[in-house]
């Protein structure tokens, strides 16, 4: 595996020989029902997922079909009915609310569709946000210089000092990786990331995806877009809340230029 700290200037450590260690997700039987005025809703049904240590996976399925239900149990934002949801080895299911909070903050990096970033605050500043709130690095300035250092990995440097309102929309979404990459998490969990982006920005934000899997990332990838999904290391189904068997697509390394 590729060494992480081309990416996070932070060591990534041994791994086991044994083929266990190499799953980083591992979904067993999850289950998520809604309660609404006709009776329960089962928006995922028995999910069995495990996807390895350096992957790119993508999930695709229609409106309602449970994609970021799924991202919900991955990334601790909501609790599994039943079932359990292991990353590395964490049990995200057994985890309290304050507890999960903490956990999500340095282990996930969230990027949704529509960038949720702070207005008020400049590209580099919502970068260093994360780092803030889990109390990572000592001061502001080591704060700052990671937060350059992310933005010049997703080729964004030059618009740190400006706020997201004047950058492109394809710009903030490569804020919002690098704001996502800011903790160094153990995987990416991104939520239709291209969903509000021309074709043409879509694949460029792409192409930023493949590289960071090429140098270690874990990215779980919900999307509308097939096309995208093909190129990706393995592509899910999500029908009626239930898994259609994976497809392995081609090399990903094909995307990296």
């Amino acid at each position: 595996m590729p060494n992480h700290g081309r990416l996070t200037q932070k060591g990534s450590g041994g791994a086991s020989e044994a083929d266990r260690s190499q799953v980083l997700l591992d979904l067993r039987g999850v289950e998520k029902a809604y309660r609404t005025p006709a009776g329960d809703f089962l928006a995922l049904k028995g999910i069995d997922l495990q996807v390895q240590r350096g992957a790119f996976v993508a999930i695709t399925g229609k409106s309602g079909a449970g994609k970021s239900t799924l991202i919900n149990m991955v990334t601790g934002i909501d609790r599994p009915t039943a079932g359990e949801v292991h990353v590395g080895n964490v049990a995200v299911h057994h985890l309290r609310e304050d507890q999960v909070a903490v956990w999500r903050g340095g282990n996930v990096g969230v990027i949704f569709q529509f960038f949720q970033l702070l207005p008020m605050l400049t590209c580099a500043q919502n970068v260093m946000l994360p780092m803030d709130f889990a109390s990572l690095y000592k001061s502001t300035r080591e704060r700052r210089e990671r937060a350059l250092y992310l933005l010049e990995q997703v080729d964004i440097a030059e618009q740190a000092n400006k706020l997201p309102s004047a950058v492109s929309g394809g710009q903030r979404q490569r804020v919002a990786i690098a704001r996502a990459l800011a903790n160094d998490p153990m995987f990416l969990a991104a939520d239709e990331p291209t969903g509000n982006l021309d074709s043409k920005t879509a694949d460029a934000i792409f192409a930023v995806f493949a590289k960071l899997v090429s140098q270690g990332k874990t990215i779980l990838m919900v999307t509308h877009d097939r096309d995208l999904a093909s190129r990706t290391d393995r592509c899910l189904r999500i029908v009626d809340g239930q898994l259609v068997p994976a497809r392995i697509n081609k090399p990903l390394a094909q995307e990296i230029v």
